[in-house]
């Protein structure tokens, strides 16, 4: 995709996409263009009454009908009431809806990206897509091409009706339009710079408060609140010195644009003063005429040159504001058009049940431009078979289930579920058929109940109920006060840790698949706890495929077979007593974990 060029105002290939999510709404959009215009019309009628009120009625103290001319100020003056109502409310209804569907599609978008994508990229920088560049998009709605068009059809109307009352007249109240167009396009560019400089800080500002408050516990613990703090105050700072900035440039304007609209003001009076008292004092029959200014044109001048200036400074605004659109709607397609995504296959094959059979066939994978992370791997897993991997920290093991689950694709080899490679599988089908318990558990908003059931219909709440109490989890719930209905904290801080383990073992209950993945689900729980969980692992293994990520040997001693990763390769496998008899690898290993005595190994075996 071509990159968007700062500056520009209208993009034809962003419009176009745009109009994808307002098309569905343009009934609304042309309606609030139609009742605009209605609303120019009768702000455009109410100086040219005035004006017949003054010379026809007020100036010859001519009574006789002059109700009728009041009644046609009051309906012009209601009628622009309710159409800037309604308009504004349609307008509004277009785009906030258009809005909604483009939020829905981006979200969706985000959802599809492969992990890999999240593991680079900032978080506040997704969070400020979604909604700083979509709330750009909303002033751009709100005061964009729709009020553009008819502050374009405001002016129009308002000079063709000056030139029509007195085209000398208005030739001199424009002498300080072209001079009042510069200044704002000159001050509208510095205004746009520090708009950008300000949309970039705020963004480096949400990452920076997301990082901390996610770490919060850490900082607190190595004492680095004031130095958190002080970086945070120079981002805090440097926003507030850019919004300064824009708020800055943007009274500068205001002020100009009041000064030369008081200049105007004086040339009307100056010079169509001078042509009124020039038209009083002569034959009405003749030199009137001939000047074409009387006291009531030359009032309609005034209202009509303060209505030319209120549009025209807005024009300059909504320059601003599409500039602003524009940039926020090449952010937002350019993470659309990210490709970064787990592709579906087009024919997706299973079969009709799953029995759990798996196999990885030479299998090498990276996540990025370093060294691979699995090597070469093959192993083959029984239906029904209970294996363990085990391995030093960085040797591949917790990588394995992310790539069954294709959270991540291989680069080379293939895996297999029941004889089918896994990228033959739809996404929801494959993952649907096996179900992972991670180390790290991540709990949502909601309560205990939502996050074993996590959104899933087939599950209803009564069978979540019986996999919670299954797995005894009942024994944690009964000590709060709204039992599994328990509203979930903020990352489940309410909670323990073996106890939020068990609430992912009842969720991969619950949802019954055939094949099971756990990274470790017994790691850094009380003796009390790890009780608990031990039970309820064995519980979830029950006639399931288990793949187990070990990190503690004494939790897969009765496991059917251990496979001892190193550096991403298989280098030994077998029952934990073939294996210790072998004196290798995880001979070393368990030695480490339960020798206190022993010698520090001074070599691995490959």
């Amino acid at each position: 995709m071509s990159e968007h060029r700062e500056g520009v105002i209208y993009d034809a290939r962003l419009i176009r996409r745009l109009w994808a999510f307002v098309a569905p709404y343009q009934l609304w959009l042309w309606l609030s263009l139609a009742l605009l215009l209605l609303t120019s019309a009768f702000g455009l009628a109410r100086p040219w009454l005035l004006k017949l009120a003054i010379d026809g009625y007020i100036g010859p103290n001519q009574m006789s009908g002059f109700g009728w001319l009041l009644g046609g100020v009051a309906l012009a003056i209601i009628g622009e009431l309710i159409c800037r109502a309604l308009q504004t409310y349609t307008l509004e209804l277009a785009g906030q809806n258009a809005l909604i569907e483009l939020r829905k599609a981006v979200f969706k978008h985000l959802q599809g990206l492969s992990a890999s994508f999240f593991d680079r990229t900032p978080i506040g920088r997704l969070i400020g897509r979604v909604t700083t560049d979509i709330e750009s998009l909303h002033e751009m709605f709100a005061s964009g091409v729709v009020t553009i068009l008819g502050d374009l059809i405001n002016l129009a109307g308002i000079l063709v009706i000056l030139f029509w009352m007195n085209w000398k007249l208005t030739m001199v109240t424009l002498v300080v339009v072209p001079v009042l167009l510069s200044i704002t396009l000159w001050i509208r560019i510095r205004v746009r710079e520090a708009y950008s400089s300000m949309v970039t800080k705020r963004s480096v500002l949400n990452a920076y408060i997301h990082e901390q408050s996610t770490g919060m516990p850490l900082v607190q613990a190595f004492r680095r609140e004031k130095r958190t703090r002080d970086r945070f105050d120079e981002i805090n700072d440097e926003l507030c010195d850019s919004q300064l900035e824009s708020v800055t440039w943007e009274s500068v304007l205001s002020a100009v644009t009041d000064l030369l609209s008081s200049i105007t003001i004086g040339l009307i009076l100056w010079y169509g003063g001078g042509l009124a008292l020039e038209g009083l004092g002569i034959d009405p029959g003749e030199d009137h005429f001939s000047t074409g200014v009387t006291l009531g044109t030359l009032v309609a001048f005034l209202q009509y040159m303060d209505n030319f200036f209120g549009p025209l400074n807005d024009l300059s605004l909504k320059y601003t504001v599409m500039q602003n659109a524009m940039t926020a709607s090449d952010r937002i397609f350019k993470l659309m058009d990210t490709e970064e995504h787990i592709p579906e296959t087009k024919n997706p094959q299973a079969p009709d049940q799953t029995r759990g059979v798996i196999s990885f066939k030479n299998v090498s994978f990276g996540y990025g431009d370093d060294l691979p992370v699995i090597r070469n791997l093959s192993f083959d897993v029984a239906a029904g078979e209970r294996v363990a991997f085990v391995g030093a920290t960085g040797a591949g093991k917790t990588t394995i289930l992310k790539l069954l689950t294709r959270l991540y694709d291989i680069q080379e080899g293939s895996i297999e579920l029941d004889g089918i490679d896994v990228r033959q599988y739809a996404l929801d089908d494959l993952r649907r058929r096996v179900g992972i318990v991670p180390q790290d558990v991540f709990l949502f908003a909601g309560d205990i109940l939502d996050n074993i059931r996590l959104g899933h219909p087939q599950i209803s709440v009564e069978s979540a109920a019986r996999a919670a109490d299954e797995l005894h989890l009942d024994r944690v719930t009964r000590r709060m006060p709204g039992g599994y209905h328990e509203p979930v904290r903020e990352r489940g801080a309410n909670l323990s840790s073996g106890e939020r383990q068990l609430i992912a073992i009842a969720r991969v209950l619950a949802v019954a698949p055939k094949v099971l993945a756990l990274d470790e689900a017994t790691s850094n729980v009380d003796s009390e706890m790890e009780h608990l969980l031990q039970g309820a692992v064995t519980r979830v293994m029950e006639n399931r495929t288990s793949l187990i990520i070990a990190h503690r040997l004494s939790t897969i001693r009765d496991v059917d077979r251990i496979l001892v990763m190193h550096k991403g390769r298989l280098v030994e496998e077998g029952s934990h007593e073939e294996l210790l008899a072998r004196k290798g690898t995880y001979w070393k290993l368990h030695r480490l974990q339960y020798s206190d005595a022993a010698p520090t190994p001074t070599a691995e075996t490959e």
